[in-house]
């Protein structure tokens, strides 16, 4: 459609600017929301429409959401801070919670705002047992930390609940997708996971961890959250997920791929987490980052099935073999003299 333009947030980040450029791909108008002074604002496709806001302010917000008499607007929400450390952070809950609390406002206020996809993630919904694969939940539970571990994820199940709530109440035209890990090209601003690849790959991380992950194809993920705003019915969640894979698994792909040196020794992960606790007291004295934490050795050891067909079935929503996607990925850090 000519006359509607896609607002995206976090379009400077590695899921963002993919979205960004799939949507420029198809022929679409999109706009991107970008925090003033963003350095990353430079991995932004060059035919987005850049507008300079702030989530945590409303009034800048006025503007990313103003468009032309006639036209309409959808809105892909995939703006959040992200940590891995688990303790409570204002900020987090500020930008993740508030920052969505105001993008819900501006949606309400903006009647030519068709849609809001919301992009939470898998770490929002309450854990189950190994052996079952976690769902959709209507409700989430953003307050037992039990079930929704680390500031974090339980910053993203508040924001979910509020999307979900706003639906309910208010009669917002809303979705949820809730995407695993993000793996593959375009990484620009080498995140967590490409940064480990690329030390795995260099030979620089001798001893690995037994346990699992949950990755997907960031070109994958983007399509099934533009795929989101037309299938993707109102009120529901979608789980955009892969099969499950273990460290030892992607050490051996990327082997094979590349013939990088392997990984001699995999710690078990009751060893991990006794050396991680000693790392964090270390740390806690010295003020410096511990080299492992307690929280990504829970994130190794924890369950990370999911099932994605409510996503295949009503989005179309695919993803590719770990194989492919690490083939495209190597082909790219080669590419920009990563490795």
């Amino acid at each position: 459609m000519s006359n509607r333009i896609y607002l995206v947030t976090g379009a400077a980040g590695f899921l963002g600017s993919n979205i960004c450029l799939q949507l420029l791909e198809q022929g679409k108008k999109v706009r991107a929301l970008v925090l003033p002074n963003d350095k990353s604002a430079k991995h932004i496709p060059k035919d987005v429409e850049v507008c300079l806001g702030d989530l945590c302010d409303l009034v800048s917000l006025e503007q990313f959401f103003t468009v032309p008499d006639g036209m309409t607007s959808v809105v892909i929400h995939c703006a959040s801070m992200v940590t891995v450390n688990p303790a409570y952070s204002e900020k987090l809950m500020a930008v993740n919670v508030g920052g969505t609390r105001n993008i819900l406002s501006m949606c309400l206020a903006h009647k030519e705002c068709e849609k809001l996809v919301y992009v939470s993630s898998t770490g929002a919904i309450p854990e189950l047992p190994k052996g079952q694969k976690i769902r959709e939940v209507a409700k989430l539970e953003p307050n037992d930390p039990a079930k929704v571990v680390g500031a974090y994820s339980q910053s993203k199940a508040k924001a979910t609940q509020m999307v979900l709530d706003t639906v309910r109440v208010m009669g917002l035209n809303a979705c949820v997708v809730h995407p695993s890990g993000i793996l593959g090209p375009n990484d620009h601003a080498v995140g967590e996971t490409t940064s480990t690849l690329i030390k795995i790959i260099k030979g620089e991380m001798p001893i690995g961890m037994e346990g699992s992950f949950n990755l997907c194809d960031v070109r994958d993920l983007a399509a099934g959250c533009i795929a989101a705003v037309d299938k993707g019915r109102t009120g529901e969640c979608y789980i955009l997920a892969n099969e499950e894979v273990t460290l030892r698994e992607l050490c051996q792909m990327l082997h094979e791929e590349c013939r990088c040196q392997k990984i001699s020794f995999y710690l078990p992960l009751t060893w991990a987490d006794k050396i991680a606790r000693i790392m964090e007291k270390k740390a806690k004295k010295t003020g410096e980052m511990p080299m492992m934490t307690t929280f990504s050795v829970y994130n190794l050891a924890r369950n990370n099935a999911f099932d994605y067909s409510k996503a295949q079935q009503e989005l179309g929503y695919t993803t590719r073999s770990y194989q492919q996607t690490i083939h495209d990925e190597v082909e790219w850090l080669k590419a920009e003299g990563l490795i």
